[in-house]
């Protein structure tokens, strides 16, 4: 008998890797393999809105990407603003609501003011809730949301042993939203790399070969269907 099928995720990561090993494949400047990449990003952020997805994350840049040469690093920048600037339209037409994750107050004067007026101009839209990470590392999420219940405890506000699951998450850039169900990183790279560690806890975990701007959504499609013929336990069994 063909297996079951079950919904799709509610709660779609994916780690866009390849964009520097795609331009070197095609000789190209780097700069121009993440280009390429936001034509993808574009592509599947659609689907995912069109296809009624709840929640898309998007590992945009991390705290170790300002490590990369400066050359790089201007034109991931150039890239942030160009993508809010051109998309922000469509977006909120599509009632997609952004959200940033991550310490934008390191972000260029810029960047730091198109990433805060996407999230205001589109945060009481109902569609897709598309999270874009930016200046993002999971071990400082969790780490600055101990501090924050650290302090209540200090304040007085509450007791150690009160502190709940609920009351952590609320202390989360993803706060009120759903775990992650399937996380996808393109390029065949098989490690998280330091996103979204809590919220991955029972996610499904896809790891295709083509390089991010060589993902398409025909291959986005399939690994919604594969997530779909997946059996989740949550450690539990079934028989």
């Amino acid at each position: 008998m063909p297996k079951a099928e079950y919904s799709l995720p509610r709660h779609v990561a994916i780690i866009m890797d390849g964009n520097g090993r795609w331009a070197k494949q095609h000789r190209l400047a780097i700069a121009l393999g993440h280009r390429k990449g936001v034509e993808t990003l574009r592509e599947i952020v659609r689907y995912s809105s069109d296809a009624g997805i709840e929640v898309l994350s998007l590992y945009a840049f991390s705290t170790e990407n300002w490590k990369r040469s400066q050359t790089e690093v201007a034109a991931l920048m150039t890239l942030i603003l160009e993508f809010f600037r051109t998309e922000i339209d469509e977006l909120d037409e599509k009632e997609v609501s952004i959200r940033i994750l991550g310490n934008i107050d390191a972000l260029p004067a810029a960047q730091h003011q198109a990433v805060n007026a996407a999230q205001m101009r589109t945060a009481d839209n109902k569609g897709l809730q598309l999270n874009i990470a930016l200046n993002y590392g999971s071990r400082d999420e969790i780490l600055q949301a101990t501090i924050a219940l650290a302090h209540q405890v200090a304040s007085g506000h509450i007791r150690p042993d009160e502190i709940s699951s609920e009351m952590f998450e609320n202390e989360l850039y993803t706060k009120g939203q759903p775990d992650v169900d399937l996380l996808i990183r393109t390029s065949g790279e098989l490690r998280l790399s330091n996103f979204l560690l809590y919220q991955n806890a029972y996610a499904e975990m896809m790891f295709p070969q083509p390089l991010w701007p060589d993902f398409t959504v025909d291959l986005y499609k399939s690994a919604l269907k594969s997530f779909q013929q997946r059996e989740r336990r949550y450690g539990g069994r079934t028989t």
